[in-house]
This record gives structure tokens, C-alpha cells and sequence, in this order.
């Protein structure tokens, strides 16, 4: 699986919403938040390989 670009769209709850960059709506994905790494927020960009999920900003 290669790396893919995500940009958090939305947290609700214990879940983060997530939009692969470059892609629209159809490639939006929800992730448990205690998978992301510490201080995520809206508009926080990822770099996600193998199910790791890097800050990226």
C-alpha cells in the first residue's frame, strides 16, 4: 500500500474525518481518533503509509 495525503475535514466525537488530497468527497474516510497522532485538528494535514497516520503541517 502506498502513501496517501489526508487532510482532516471534520472531528466528531472519538472520530476524525478525513479527505484524501487531491480527491473529492467519494475518497473521505473516518479514522478513531487515538490512531492520529497527538494534536490533530480541523484542517490538520497526514501523510498515512500502512496504517500510520504522520503529522505533516
Amino acid at each position: 500500500m502506498g502513501e496517501k495525503f489526508y487532510v482532516i475535514i471534520k472531528i466528531d466525537g472519538e472520530y476524525a474525518y478525513l479527505r484524501e488530497v487531491d480527491k473529492g468527497e467519494e475518497s473521505d474516510v473516518f479514522v478513531a481518533l487515538y490512531l492520529l497522532p497527538m494534536g490533530v485538528t480541523v484542517g490538520s494535514k497526514l501523510r498515512s503509509q500502512f496504517f500510520e497516520y504522520e503529522l505533516i503541517n
